[in-house]
């Protein structure tokens, strides 16, 4: 199978950069179902675009390309282990050519192997089927819905929807607190897969598992169909929508399946996957390893043309007169942040840094290699490839920001950094140091990271690359970046309101629907 290897590698590098065309169908139909001039209804759009512009970059969709899953069904007799060496080598250059950001993390020193290869990365899993041929499918789950996913022992008490029992409806209720908790942070609107039944390990595989199937598929068992087209109706009256702003669409898709469990345990185990749903599927020749078929229909472009853009922004400006766009350049004063309010447009040029969790960690002991001052802070990882002219950005986009909660308060007042961008929102310490030292909160749209790749304009510089390349700080220079105002200095939060809405929505689904 002498070409086994570069069919691993295009299956990963059009898994990242290209999603599937159920996908970007259920995106569609998202979009269409949301307000015009909504901030939900432009975040459709600025994702339809980024979709559009990976597929032509052949670059990752988004910056976080997650946990590479294999699923591997191989004929008898088939060499497993010359197979799962053939995987690992691709995985480590397709990271080397930017389709991948180095995502493998040393657990205890947090040092990053750079290629990709580790214990346990990139996951494989062989099963043997009674076919001739191989079928070799990928999954990449970014961190930001991996860290969503939720897993529930039944009977339990759930807030807003009471008793869960072990039963249809405690089911049901359980999937329905699993959108609601998600918010904003998955990068909704998204896709989840659920899980009953099982020990804690195989409930979360059979949710993770269930994101294999076609999103227009329908289950075969008579039951979990009608859930799930009861959950995917009903969670998007929670009101939480696109990327957690408020609006009609919060979940795309709904997959559950089904296993025995042991008497004294009862699970349900809840997989989130964000908009960005990228996973891909071949089959391959089991003698020469080369690509006969994909297994999911390959996308197609989903931009609106120049002339549908123009349209949409006006009908946006007719829809919300209101909304204001504001234009700054960094280092930006306490007296412009003061200015700006929840709802507000920022398109920022100048000078930004980014700052993940080992950057945070680190500035709590120690000061700052640069004078951040004003400065705007940017929740990224970024995929970044290294030729003779320099550092260059494959892609941008915000990483999810609750993680940074315990410190950004401080490192706010500690340095003087006006702008926090990032996604999800973040609560009530950081919204505290906001009002009360002049700073503000920007959500930029998750996912998006070819949208803000094309937005930077340069690499001025580095520090920290003994933390990997996502967790060093970069200093980007950037020109027409635009972010929503979400949390202000006045003690505004969307976030916050957006999830007590929805709270009080999810309470009215606690009255049992199914007997």
């Amino acid at each position: 199978m002498k070409h086994f290897e570069q069919s691993v590698y295009d299956l990963i590098v059009e898994t990242s950069t290209n999603l599937p065309a159920d996908v970007r169908r259920a995106i569609k139909a998202g979009a269409k179902r949301e307000s015009a001039g909504t901030r939900a209804a432009l975040s459709m759009a600025t994702i339809a675009n980024n979709i559009t512009m990976a597929e032509t970059n052949v670059s990752p969709i988004c910056q976080d390309t997650g946990m590479p899953t294999f699923i591997v069904h191989t004929p008898v007799g088939a060499n497993q282990i010359e197979m799962k060496k053939a995987i690992r080598s691709a995985i480590a250059r397709t990271t080397k050519d930017g389709k991948l950001r180095t995502n493998s993390v040393d657990s205890l020193t947090g040092d990053n192997t750079g290629d990709n290869l580790g214990p346990g990365t990139p996951v494989i899993h062989f099963e043997q089927w009674e076919r001739d041929d191989i079928e070799v499918k990928l999954i990449l789950k970014g961190g930001g819905c991996e860290n969503k996913n939720i897993q529930y022992s039944l009977p339990t008490e759930l807030p807003g929807l009471g008793k869960a029992g072990r039963d249809l409806d405690g089911i049901r209720k359980c999937i329905m607190h699993a959108v609601y908790q998600a918010q904003g942070q998955g990068c909704s609107a998204g896709f989840i897969g659920v899980g009953i039944g099982g020990d804690r390990t195989t409930g979360y595989e059979l949710a993770k598992m269930q994101l294999f199937r076609k999103v227009d598929d329908a289950n075969e068992h008579e039951d979990l169909r009608k859930l799930e087209e009861y959950v995917l109706e009903n969670a998007n009256k929670l009101g939480i929508g696109t990327m957690g702003f408020g609006g009609e669409v919060t979940l795309l898709g709904c997959k559950i399946g089904v296993m025995n469990r042991l008497p004294a345990s009862y699970f349900v185990s809840v997989a989130y996957n964000c908009w960005a749903f990228r996973r891909q599927g071949v089959l391959i020749d089991a003698a020469t390893g080369e690509i006969n078929e994909w297994v999911y229909e390959r996308g197609t472009a989903l931009a609106m043309s120049e002339e549908q853009a123009e349209a949409a922004a006006a009908e946006a400006a007719e829809a919300q007169p209101e909304r204001r766009e504001v234009v700054l350049t960094t280092p930006i004063t306490e007296e412009q942040v003061r200015q700006l309010r929840v709802g507000d447009v920022v398109i920022l040029n100048g000078r930004m840094y980014t700052g993940r969790d080992a950057i945070h960690k680190h500035l709590m002991d120690h000061d700052a290699p640069v004078d951040l001052n004003g400065a705007a802070l940017y929740h990224c990882g970024p995929v970044m490839l290294k030729d003779e002219a320099g550092w260059h950005v494959k892609a941008a986009g915000p990483t999810t920001s609750i993680r940074e909660e315990p410190y950004q308060g401080d490192i706010i007042k500690k340095f003087g950094i006006r702008a926090v961008i990032g996604k999800g929102g973040m609560g009530p310490k950081t919204l505290k140091a906001l009002q009360e030292h002049g700073g503000v909160y920007l959500n930029a749209i998750g996912g998006a990271a070819q949208y803000y790749a094309e937005t930077i304009k340069g690499v001025e510089g580095v520090d920290f690359m003994e933390f990997g390349i996502p967790e060093a700080m970069w200093h980007l220079n950037v020109e027409g970046f635009a972010a929503i105002v979400t949390m202000d200095s006045h003690g505004n939060s969307l976030h916050a309101d957006v999830d007590k809405s929805s709270f009080e929505k999810l309470e009215s689904f606690k009255e049992p629907v199914f007997r």
